[in-house]
């Protein structure tokens, strides 16, 4: 004689705070969420394509060879590139900032509440139940750590990359002198951190989108559209000193760290105005996802 068992559904919404065991800090963790997001094709595309891009210079550099300077006979960064190891890492870092390291930074933390949404997942995690401040903190964190691993993986493999094709030695300064190898470093580490720093802007843009639509693309197109936006404006000259206000105005403030004396002041105020404009849109985001109707 067999007899069945009733089951009880799990509880849910405030009926979950009082259950046995529960605690709203340990909901979707850390490690699971980032194991999930290192399993997306996504990520494992946008990391070989950063870590291709020094290979492809190193290629094209071995086919037409360095610049020899402009045409008023200056030397540029891109002229110094094949002279060692640590010029070919500035170089890539040079090339990529504009643009290149925009596009991971958007992907990374556009995708990741919208897709959710997009796959009809969003509101089962939130019956899990995660809370949505929690969810949006674990997102946020990892979003921001791939970010990070994106701006340190392209440096690290083009130093590497760089060694190995131009051999190890001092950075040679555009504006002439050199820095010591050791000390070479340490800049370079200087100017992947402002970098990272200067794209908090479509990390914030990037990650308020995520949480108003459902569509992963809107959200990474919109981010990177708005940053272009920004770019254009910086050009525009007849702004005068309301450009100072623009975050792209200091994306390239990081060259200061590779002058003969280290100046932290274009650093500063860039990385001051960036994480203003982003702390502002990463509480537009938690705010706006507090009260938003979660129907996918």
């Amino acid at each position: 004689m067999s007899s069945t068992v009733p089951t009880t559904p799990p509880p849910e919404g405030p009926a979950a705070e009082s259950a046995p065991g529960y605690r709203p800090g340990r909901t979707l963790p850390l490690r699971v969420e980032a194991l999930r997001q290192w399993k997306r094709r996504r990520t494992l595309v946008m990391g070989a394509v950063l870590a291709a891009l020094p290979f492809v210079l190193i290629a094209a550099f071995a086919i037409g060879g360095a610049g020899d300077g402009d045409r008023d006979g200056r030397v540029t960064l891109l002229d110094t590139a094949t002279t060692s190891g640590a010029n070919f890492a500035a170089t890539c870092l040079f090339v990529s900032a504009g643009f290149l390291l925009v596009i991971p930074v958007a992907l990374f933390c556009g995708d990741t509440v919208a897709s959710e949404a997009g796959w009809s997942s969003l509101r089962y995690l939130l019956a899990a139940p995660v809370p949505r401040s929690r969810l949006l903190a674990s997102k946020l964190v990892v979003a921001l750590g791939y970010s990070a691993a994106a701006m340190v993986l392209l440096p690290l493999v083009a130093l590497a990359a760089g060694t190995v094709a131009y051999g190890w030695g001092p950075l040679q300064l555009p504006t002439g002198g050199s820095v010591p190898a050791g000390d070479a470093l340490f800049r370079i580490a200087i100017a992947v951190a402002f970098v990272f720093a200067s794209q908090l802007v479509t990390a914030g843009l990037a990650f308020w989108l995520s949480t108003r639509t459902d569509a992963p693309l809107g959200a990474v197109g919109g981010a990177v559209g708005l940053t272009i936006v920004g770019n254009v404006l910086d050009a525009v000259t007849a702004l005068g000193d309301w450009r100072d206000f623009l975050p792209a105005h200091w994306q390239f403030a990081w060259v200061d760290a590779l002058q003969p004396q280290l100046e932290w002041g274009g650093m500063v105020k860039g990385t001051a105005i960036s994480l203003t404009y982003a702390l502002v849109l990463f509480a537009l985001a938690f705010r706006g996802f507090a009260r938003k109707d979660i129907v996918s």
